[in-house]
C-alpha cells in the first residue's frame, strides 16, 4: 500500500464514521430501516490489503460506532465477521486474478455486476449478524428478517449512489 492510499483511507475512516454517527444513526424509517453506511470502509480497502490489517481495521470502526451508540461490540463483531468473509466473497466472485483490476474493489475497476455482488453479499452478512445479535431471539425471525432486508436495500442504494459519484468523478 501506498503512503497515498494509507492517506485516503484514513480520512474515509473518519468521514464515515462521522457520517454515520451525525447524520445516519437518526434516520429510522419506519422502525424498520436504519442505514449502516460506515461499512463502505470495509469494502473499498485495497486488495493487497493483509489479513490482519482487515480485521483490525473493521474491528476499530465497529468498536467507534459502538462506542457512539453505545451498543456494546455489536457493530464490531457484525464488522469483523464481514472482513473475515470478505477474501472468500471476493475469490468467490472474482472468475480469476484478471477481474481483480486495480487497487481496490470498485464500479470503476470491476464493473457493476461484480461490484453489486460483491457489496450485497458483504452488506447482508453484516446486516444479519447486527440485527439478530442485536435480539438475540427467533420469535421475532420474521420481523428481523425484514429490517434486515430494507436496511440492506438502503444501504445498498447508499454505497452504489457513492460509486457512482466517484465514477463520474473520474472522468
Amino acid at each position: 500500500m501506498t503512503s497515498r492510499t494509507v492517506f485516503y483511507n484514513i480520512i474515509r475512516f473518519f468521514f464515515l464514521i462521522s457520517f454515520q454517527v451525525l447524520i445516519l444513526n437518526h434516520i429510522y424509517l419506519g422502525g424498520f430501516i436504519n442505514p449502516y453506511f460506515y461499512i463502505y470502509f470495509i469494502l473499498l480497502l485495497p486488495f493487497d490489503t493483509p489479513k490482519w490489517m482487515l480485521l483490525i481495521s473493521a474491528f476499530v470502526i465497529g468498536i467507534c460506532i459502538d462506542i457512539f451508540t453505545n451498543t456494546i461490540g455489536l457493530n464490531a463483531a457484525a464488522s469483523l465477521l464481514m472482513a473475515f468473509c470478505r477474501p472468500f466473497a471476493i475469490i468467490v466472485i472474482s472468475s480469476g486474478p484478471e477481474s481483480l483490476i486495480g487497487d481496490t474493489p470498485s464500479l470503476r475497476n470491476q464493473g457493476i455486476k461484480w461490484f453489486l455482488y460483491y457489496a450485497t453479499s458483504l452488506v447482508l452478512i453484516h446486516h444479519f449478524a447486527l440485527f439478530y445479535l442485536e435480539i438475540f431471539r427467533l420469535n421475532e425471525f420474521f420481523l428481523t428478517f425484514t429490517r434486515l432486508i430494507l436496511s440492506s436495500i438502503f444501504t445498498m442504494t447508499l454505497v452504489m449512489i457513492s460509486e457512482y459519484l466517484l465514477y463520474i468523478q473520474g472522468k
